[in-house]
């Protein structure tokens, strides 16, 4: 090394030598300083064991960091050129989806009209700040697990594991944010049946059941929180909130909650025998996916219920305020009937409370982190969750008698924040009336705007990029 570099001397002018080592130093300094306000921007100075490496790539350079870019061979020169490349740009993808921002598609139609399903987001990691990853190797841009065409399998190794901290952000979670979070209850996943969830199926079928017959609910895996679906959902309520649902109006802290411009329920649509045009319920915002045409052979139970076993056709569908207003105009509309809560089934906590349904919940409180709560056989089902998966407890009930972590419990402090999401889709939307509380380590950052928009129920050639869409505001 040290002939190679008195070799260089030889070549190059004393001045021009300068120049080039000035040019180093800057950059060094440059990178470095940036790297340190890293550092402690993340509080985790284990990573200063990295900077004489940086020293080395920019000043000393015994390590032969560009050795390929010394070769003849103009194939492996091209060959390794891709490879330093890729590698940079995987790198830098890295800890900008790390610490900065992702991207996130919405899939399902739960906070339809605010959010369409085929909307590109921008998603923040910096306006709540950004989590320290629990699984830091991992792939870049693959959330759990390979796409088939490279072999399927775990996209992260589960060790090291980093316990859950959050760096400061710009901003903290308020009520009726919309916000991407992991999903709580995908710890646990039947990979071939990940909806219904693998708690509500355990319930439903038996876990024994579930776990044997692998060949309809595939391997059941567990998933750290940062390698959990994202979701994204409103917050209807944060920490220290209590919520109530009364015919689905939200009542926050005893008030009455206005809702959104976006949010809709089902309906039930009679007409006067009239069939609806396509055109008429898509200028409406009913997809096509939304429109469900009722025959009396499958619900002549529930029509009947709802005095709607009369004339047909008759239409299923999700409706806002202005909709529905703009559906009542219609001469043909003949009924309107809104879709009755028994349709909604069994809400969170599954076998608890009979009487709480989809438009009908609670009251229930909203845990606050170092809130203490009086902790009763009765409200145990609540908070359980809380206390052994999200908080680590061991938890146990012996003759009507509560005991965490082996000492008998009449309370319980909680560590951590808790919020409620909900779908602005009210009656189309798996939400904290299913499974609960998202607790703080699972909030994954705010969507900021929408970047591309695609219309799943149009083809290239009639519109299926929405321009409309490119930029709008994806906060609220």
């Amino acid at each position: 090394m040290t002939q190679k570099r008195s070799e260089m001397k030889k070549h190059i002018p004393l001045n021009q030598l300068k120049t080039v080592e000035k040019k180093q130093w800057i950059k060094f300094s440059i990178w470095s300083t940036i790297y340190i306000l890293f550092i402690v921007w993340v509080n985790n100075f284990w990573w200063l064991l990295l900077l004489p490496f940086i020293f080395d790539a920019f000043i000393t350079r015994y390590i032969p960091w560009d050795f390929w870019k010394r070769t003849k061979n103009n194939t492996l020169y091209s060959i390794f050129s891709w490879i330093d490349a890729i590698l940079f740009a995987l790198i830098a993808v890295y800890f900008i989806n790390l610490y900065l921002f992702q991207n996130y598609q919405i899939p399902t139609s739960s906070l339809e009209k605010s959010l369409l399903v085929g909307d590109f987001l921008y998603v923040s990691k910096a306006s709540y700040g950004p989590r320290i990853p629990n699984t830091p190797l991992s792939f870049p841009l693959v959330q759990h697990t390979f796409p088939n065409w490279l072999g399927g399998g775990k996209s992260f190794i589960e060790k090291p594991h980093w316990d859950y901290k959050r760096l400061k952000g710009r901003d903290t979670i308020a009520r009726n944010d919309i916000v991407v979070f992991n999903f709580p209850a995908g710890d646990t996943v039947a990979t071939l049946q990940q909806n219904p969830d693998y708690y509500t199926l355990c319930y439903h079928l038996g876990r024994y059941f579930v776990n044997e017959n692998k060949d309809v609910f595939g391997e059941i895996v567990y998933r750290p929180v940062d390698r959990r679906e994202n979701y994204v959902k409103r917050c209807i309520a944060i920490a220290g909130d209590s919520l109530q649902i009364i015919n689905n109006q939200v009542y926050i802290n005893g008030k009455p909650q206005t809702d959104f411009e976006g949010v809709q329920y089902n309906y039930f649509v009679q007409t006067d025998g009239t069939y609806l045009n396509p055109s008429f319920l898509e200028s409406l915002g009913i997809s096509v996916d939304d429109r469900h045409l009722v025959t009396k052979n499958t619900m002549a139970k529930e029509l009947s219920y709802m005095k709607l076993d009369g004339n047909f056709p008759i239409y299923h569908f999700p409706l806002t305020a202005a909709s529905k207003k703009e559906l009542e105009r219609n001469s043909h509309i003949t009924k309107m009937v809104i879709e009755p809560e028994f349709f909604g089934g069994e809400v969170y906590p599954l076998g608890a409370y009979s009487h709480w349904t989809r438009d009908n919940f609670g009251p229930i409180y909203i845990p606050k982190k170092g809130a203490t709560i009086q902790l009763t056989i009765e409200e145990l089902p609540i908070y359980q969750r809380i206390i052994h998966n999200y908080e680590g407890n061991e938890l146990a009930v012996k003759d009507s008698t509560i005991y965490i972590n082996g000492q008998p419990a009449d309370s319980y402090t909680f560590k951590m924040d808790y919020y409620w999401m909900m779908g602005d889709n009210r009656h189309n939307s798996a939400d904290s009336r299913s499974w609960g509380y998202v607790p703080e380590d699972h909030i994954v950052g705010r969507p900021v705007f929408i970047w591309l928009s695609l219309d799943k129920d149009k083809s290239w050639f009639q519109g299926k990029i929405r321009w409309n869409r490119f930029g709008k505001n994806a906060k609220r």
